[in-house]
């Protein structure tokens, strides 16, 4: 019986890439000279940490390092989730930006929903941080994936493992 999975990983090695030509990007700004403004990835913890002088000077980093992330890996600031603000010792700033990977339970059940509610002849079911579509054809599959790309656009997926 054919099946794929819909999953959500984060390309670390284009991510760390990004990171690294945003910070050069951010060495040579004529604004940021001799500021503490720099964009930190933190591969185990999956985070990037970016610091600066004010709030208004992380924006400025995000407006940088965003783009560069879009390039490297469509849609990869979409599954950023901003931490607060924090002044760090004086008139320093840093923010945290967690990386999530994996398909959360409440979008999982809402895949699986979706699925459900189409009245395709295909069966959803949440495996770990993926869900398992799987159908008698397909042509069905293909159809699954299609609605759930038209559907579900707040969040980066992957559909791989296709399996005949």
């Amino acid at each position: 019986m054919p099946s794929f999975d819909i999953t959500s990983e984060a390309d670390l090695v284009a991510l760390k890439n990004a990171v690294d030509v945003a910070g050069r990007h951010i060495g040579n700004r004529y604004d940021f000279k001799g500021t503490p403004a720099k964009a930190e990835l933190n591969e185990k913890d999956k985070t990037i940490t970016i610091h600066g002088d004010s709030e208004f000077q992380l924006t400025q980093i995000k407006d940088i390092l965003f783009p560069e992330m879009e390039k490297k890996e469509r849609e990869s600031t979409k599954r950023l989730e901003h931490g607060p603000v924090q002044s760090v010792g004086g008139n320093k700033s840093k923010q945290e930006l967690k990386i999530k990977v994996g398909i959360e339970m409440e979008l999982a059940k809402k895949i699986v929903k979706l699925i459900k509610d189409s009245k395709l002849k295909v069966q959803a079911s949440i495996q770990g941080d993926a869900v398992r579509v799987t159908g008698a054809k397909r042509d069905l599959l293909q159809e699954a994936i299609a609605l759930v790309k038209k559907s579900i656009t707040d969040f980066p997926l992957q559909y791989g493992n296709f399996r005949d």
